[in-house]
């Protein structure tokens, strides 16, 4: 009896592997129990790798450094393995650290970035399950062709170019299918072994990324809210005519599924493509700065995944002027008013180099003794550029480097600032860093112009609030005139500026100067 017991407990064992090599819907990586052991593991080997290969070395010292950056390469590459084998949430969670360029060290950061381009795939009969579940059809009914290839794969969703019944040509974005069932238990599981790592190095303060997680994983995988992000920052950003929001096609959109006006052109920071197709980069860079200057000073509904995959330019055949087309619309910060002003005044003050209102916004935003850190943290520059101005220069190669090896010198510091500042603040120096990594790649990080139209943005957003507050007539009246007046020097300063870079402007020189020594 125990003989036929085993043979058929064998049997049944074989038979169900065999069933799960040959089915394509079953993936080892699906299950609980491989997906805890492999994150464990991970995080046990890091740890023992930190505790051991420094222990030995002075601390301080060029051969501490050097193993220090070892010990972080490594750790940062075995991160992303387990992240691109855990997949879903732990590929979101590694592109948002990966994105926090001069906040990490760079041997993370420069790691997790490639999980941009190391998304996973659905398979085209999981593609149809989800389809057939939320929309109760098959592809082919819904349209006339689909592309089997996506277009892009991130860490939640695909998305396939498509052509409706009746010709419309679409993007439709598919929800990989098994990430809504793991998520929850995925950042349970980040939770559980970043309370451990926490236990062995006190200073390890990295909470605010699961409590991010938590807030905004359960929005990013409704694509209904989604949907509305799209319909409700194109309404608020009308006024730019160089601003496209794909629209998005409510009667065959679930939760799951989103259909939306199919738009392409190149990514934002491909200068090679807009020189070949005649689009100005300094232009982009400057109307993308207004974008998110009118989003988080104004508005305080701001677009918090600007990666260059989700800001595409294209020039229109018909005007000729160039357009900024803006996608994925999952992951928004709203910002509380009193938040936006303080970070309105903080930006003001930086711009002119106010270190006692620097240090007090800072402090206000939550950086206590640390405001130095914070300032240099907001910005990406030194504390000697921030104390002699953000504007007076640009960011010199020896200076980007200097940052970049600060954040590994005071990760412990970045750290607990990041845990002390309000969590709105957390997604906003994300975007910073994605934002700088654009005007970077397009040379054009620091100009003149950016800090302009940031400054025209704080001063409308906070002379409107002040109106808001006033009772009187006469008061509000004063703070329109002021308005305009700074608003008026702002714009002179920048027809200053545009003069000096002239032709024009060098022959009136040329000609003051003729004159002066004539005299």
């Amino acid at each position: 009896m125990a003989r036929r017991a085993l043979k058929l407990a064998s049997l049944t064992a074989a038979t169900s592997g065999i069933y799960m090599y040959g089915n394509k819907f079953l993936d080892p990586n699906d299950f609980g129990i491989v997906r805890v052991g492999r994150a464990i593991a991970t995080t046990a080997v890091i740890t023992y790798d930190y505790l051991t290969s420094l222990r030995s070395v002075p601390y301080g010292t060029e051969e501490y450094e050097f193993l220090k950056s070892q010990v972080h390469l490594r750790s940062a590459e075995r991160l992303r393995e387990l992240c691109c084998s855990n997949r879903g949430t732990f590929i979101k969670v590694g592109q948002h650290l990966g994105a926090l360029d001069y906040l990490l060290p760079e041997e993370y950061t420069r790691t997790l970035k490639v999980l941009h381009s190391q998304a996973p795939q659905s398979t085209r009969q999981e593609i149809e399950q989800v389809i057939r579940e939320d929309l109760g059809k098959e592809i082919k009914e819904l349209f006339m062709s689909f592309e089997d290839t996506p277009l892009g794969a991130a860490s939640l969703a695909q998305v396939h170019k498509a052509v409706l019944q009746d010709g419309r040509t679409v993007a439709v974005k598919i929800q990989h299918p098994k990430v809504q069932a793991q998520s929850s238990k995925d950042i349970l599981l980040m939770e559980v072994l970043l309370l451990v790592v926490k236990q062995i190095f006190p200073d390890f303060e990295f909470m605010w990324l699961v409590e991010e997680a938590k807030k905004n994983l359960p929005l990013e995988l409704d694509f209904l809210h989604e949907g509305r992000n799209a319909e409700k920052v194109a309404y608020m950003l009308k006024n730019f005519d160089f601003l496209k929001v794909p629209r998005i096609y409510w009667e065959l959109s679930t939760r799951r599924v989103l259909l939306m006006e199919f738009m392409e052109g190149g990514q934002v920071n491909d200068r090679a493509y807009m020189e070949r197709n005649g689009i100005n980069v300094n232009e982009i860079s400057r109307n993308l700065g207004k974008l998110y200057s009118e989003m988080i000073f104004v508005n305080g509904f701001v677009h918090c995944d600007p990666h260059p995959g989700n800001v595409l330019v294209k020039k229109c055949p018909t005007s000729g002027k160039a357009h900024i087309i803006l996608l994925d619309h999952g992951l928004y910060q709203v910002l509380s008013e009193s938040f936006r002003m303080d970070y309105c005044r903080l930006w003001q003050a930086l711009i002119k180099a106010d270190m006692k209102r620097v240090q007090k916004y800072s402090r206000r935003l939550g950086a206590g003794d640390l405001y130095p850190l914070f300032a240099c943290m907001l910005t990406a520059r030194s504390w000697e550029s921030v104390n002699r101005g953000i504007d007076q220069s640009p960011v010199s190669a020896s200076e980007d480097m200097e940052i970049r090896s600060n954040a590994a010198a005071y990760l412990p510091q970045i750290t607990q600032l990041l845990n002390n500042v309000p969590r709105q603040m957390l997604l906003l120096l994300k975007t910073n860093d994605l934002l700088r990594g654009i005007e970077s790649a397009l040379h054009t990080r620091a100009s003149a112009s950016s800090f302009l139209n940031m400054s025209r943005c704080c001063i409308r957003a906070v002379s409107t609030y002040q109106r808001s507050k006033s009772l009187s007539l006469y008061r509000r009246a004063q703070i329109s005139l002021t308005e305009a007046l700074s608003l008026w020097q702002i714009n002179l300063y920048e027809l200053f500026l545009w003069l000096k870079g002239s032709q024009l402007g060098n022959w009136v020189i040329a000609l003051l100067r003729r004159m002066h020594h004539s005299t």
